[in-house]
């Protein structure tokens, strides 16, 4: 029984956002309310995107993306790189990324994707189970975007393990029109133009981009990716304004394979035989539109409305060999709709919202040819919703004091339906998941830019179709995996100091410690050894250190020269909490310490040079803990040179040429009992020794 509702629910819901965005038109257009202030649509973002931060007693992180535009950005690890608490590694698959906040998703790193809640302006990009497969947001289509780790995403109202991230597009009040052109190493080619219109009350903008890569291994001779970007708002009044975004994505790209321990050490950058023979791609078009409409009813309440919708087609062979082949040929559409209530009473700070969201795929698992589709094998039918209800009250109960309390309802179905067409063997794991889930928190506020803050909350997951259609029970048992759940307890700090006139530092702190019960993850199948499938484990522990310290320093008194210090420092430790068959071991995927930080100098005159550094500790591959990559070290360089309407950068990464292991699949046992069983091939190189430049002009 599920705590909601679902029938026909994407529909209702539907009708109801469109009749209330019409009304809220009309009225707007016949008795415009007048008020005192009018934002600038950016600014009023950023804005409220930095309250947002203030009011949360926990671990959260701003990106402005002017900051992060002087550097060499193709993936979500580039973005990502100083936000504490979240650990992203690059492979050799083009711009995609395994990326995990607080220990989520630590089996999954090649394929499902899950643990994190993407949206794209409030509205969802991951899918309705909860899986990131095939989608991701480019990091140069973001103005800002805000890193809410674990429970602290409650006012996005996630869900998930590892919390949320919101990446909110830029727009024609805060984009200027421009050119943006950049390329290095391994044929990396890319190109973006940007246009806008602010006219009246109506603005638009528009990009267009490509981008070719060739990769750094054997056989991964293209990524050919091009993108449509585009929104346009309206401003109805002074207190009503709509939002419309459109977008388009195709990506065709190349995937060299993983390879054993032995070719790993032969030479890091060989494809995989497999992958070379079978012609394994990884191929998504995606359409996407969505709306926004926000009604500031007063000066003290306000409601958001929104809806997307998005069409995913997917073509991916990815095994191949003698006995079996795969290619999975698939579509996927999602709906989405947001609620958002917020009212200002007194010494309160009202949130209330809601998120809906439907996803089904269709189509099938065929054999293949290199790469070129044959036989049908498994028909697709794959349906899950997700509702999630959340009500937040931020009061300031005295002078320094702020009470953050809140409860979250979760009501979500996952069904997958998979026909054998062989056999016409139906296989269709399913399963309700409900819960309700609490938090309170406080911020003490030590002066005015200094925070002190504490949480006690719950962590609630249900699993996605993916994990369900790899259970460990294979249609054996009627009852379904469990949601993942837990307690987590934070304190920490944020806040900027000046030193003198001149200088400043600033920083954010997060401790953590989070007990959870039924953590999926894919442990050894007992009736075929080396075969990993989902199963619930009983007690695990995610517990962690967050840290990023930064600086600006004037060198002598003229303020003309400055040293610019910034430092994000990650310590994990998760594991099994006395688990009868892995003790107390170590999970793995995630390093002990992740510390990646720069050093940069900065002259008045827009020059800037100094180098970078990534210091990462060594990590499992498996559970039972028979094998770990080694730990690694790399040294980079940034340049560039920043006017008013024109930036050039130059960087060069892994100036040592260290060969190291980026992405791996985990292993219940890397080291197998059986001797003649032949290690499997998990791993995928990182990024060799490399060089980029780019170019910026505003017009």
């Amino acid at each position: 029984m599920s705590l909601f509702p679902h029938y026909k629910l994407s529909r209702i819901t539907l009708f109801f956002a469109v009749a209330f965005q019409i009304n809220v038109l009309a009225n707007a257009a016949e008795n415009p309310p007048i008020l005192e202030t009018v934002y600038v649509e950016g600014e009023k973002n950023k804005l409220e995107l930095e309250k947002e931060q203030s009011f949360t007693p926990g671990g959260v992180t701003l990106l402005d993306q002017e900051s992060l535009r002087q550097r060499n950005m193709s993936s979500l690890a580039d973005m990502l790189r100083y936000v504490p608490g979240v650990w992203v590694a690059s492979g050799s698959t083009g711009d995609s990324a395994f990326f995990s906040s607080r220990g989520s998703n630590l089996d999954a790193t090649n394929y499902d994707g899950n643990g994190i809640k993407l949206l794209q302006d409030g509205l969802p990009v991951t899918a309705a189970d909860g899986n990131n497969h095939n989608r991701a947001v480019d990091p140069l289509s973001t103005r800002y975007a805000i890193v809410a780790r674990g429970a602290n995403a409650l006012t996005y109202g996630a869900s998930t393990l590892g919390g949320a991230i919101d990446f909110i597009s830029p727009t024609a009040h805060d984009t200027e029109p421009e050119v943006f052109l950049n390329g290095g190493s391994h044929g990396q080619i890319q190109g973006r133009i940007t246009g806008g219109v602010v006219a009246g009350e109506f603005d638009g903008l528009i990009t267009l981009e490509a981008r070719q890569w060739d990769g750094f291994r054997d056989a991964q001779h293209a990524q050919e990716r091009a993108g449509i970007y585009i929104n346009a708002g309206w401003q109805f009044s002074d207190a009503v304004r709509t939002r419309f975004y459109a977008t388009y994505l195709a990506n065709d790209q190349e995937l060299p394979g993983a390879l054993t321990e032995e070719e790993f050490a032969d030479d890091p950058h060989q494809a995989q035989a497999a992958a070379v023979t079978g012609n394994y791609q990884y191929n998504v078009e995606t359409w996407r539109v969505a709306n926004k409409t926000v009604w500031d009813i007063s000066t003290d309440s306000s409601l958001t409305v929104g809806f997307s919708y998005e069409e995913q087609a997917l073509y991916h062979p990815i095994v191949y060999s003698p006995f079996f082949s795969l290619l999975i040929d698939t579509d996927q559409n999602n709906f989405g709709t947001s609620l958002r209530y917020k009212l200002n009473l007194g010494n309160h700070n009202l949130l209330a919202g809601l998120n809906y969201g439907e996803t089904s795929v269709e189509g099938g698992n065929y054999s293949h040819q290199a790469g070129i589709r044959t036989d049908l094998m498994t028909l697709v039918d794959n349906e899950a919703d997700s509702l999630e209800i959340f009500l937040v009250d931020r009061w300031q109960i005295a002078a320094r004091w702020n009470l953050i309390y809140g409860i979250q309802a979760v009501s979500a179905s996952r069904e997958v339906r998979n026909i054998n067409t062989t056999t016409n063997e139906l296989y269709n794991p399913k399963g309700d998941y409900d819960s309700v889930n609490p938090r309170i928190g406080v911020i003490y506020q030590l002066t005015k830019d200094i925070e002190l803050f504490t949480n006690l909350s719950r962590l609630y997951e249900a699993p996605t179709n993916y994990e369900l259609e790899d259970d460990v029970v294979q249609g054996l048992d009627t009852k379904p995996l469990d949601a993942m759940h837990g307690t987590v307890f934070e304190v920490g700090t944020r806040g900027n100091q000046s030193l003198s006139v001149n200088n400043h530092w600033y920083w954010e702190l997060a401790v953590y410690y989070a007990q959870l019960q039924e953590e999926i993850l894919s442990v050894d199948n007992p009736g075929a050894p080396g075969t990993s499938l989902s199963s619930n484990v009983d007690d695990t522990i995610h517990a962690g250190v967050e840290v990023l310290v930064g600086a600006s320093l004037a060198l002598g008194t003229s303020n003309a020269h400055r040293l610019e210090p910034l430092v994000n420092v990650t310590i994990n430790e998760f594991s099994f909490d006395s688990d009868p068959l892995y003790g107390d071991n170590q999970l793995p995927v995630a390093p002990g310490y992740a510390i990646k930080g720069e050093i940069l100098y900065r002259n008045a005159s827009g020059f800037f040079a100094g180098p970078t550094f990534d210091l990462v500790d060594e990590r499992y591959v498996d559970f039972s803990n028979t094998h770990k990559v080694d730990s690694y070290t790399l040294l980079g360089l940034r340049t560039g040179f920043a006017s008013s309407n024109w930036e050039v950068y130059g960087e060069a990464r892994n100036l040592t040429d260290e060969e190291y292991v980026g992405v791996f699949s985990v292993k219940d046992r890397f080291i197998p009992v059986d001797p003649s069983i032949p290690t499997p091939a998990i791993f995928q190189s990182g990024e060799p020794r490399s060089f980029y430049v780019g170019v910026k002009i505003q017009f």
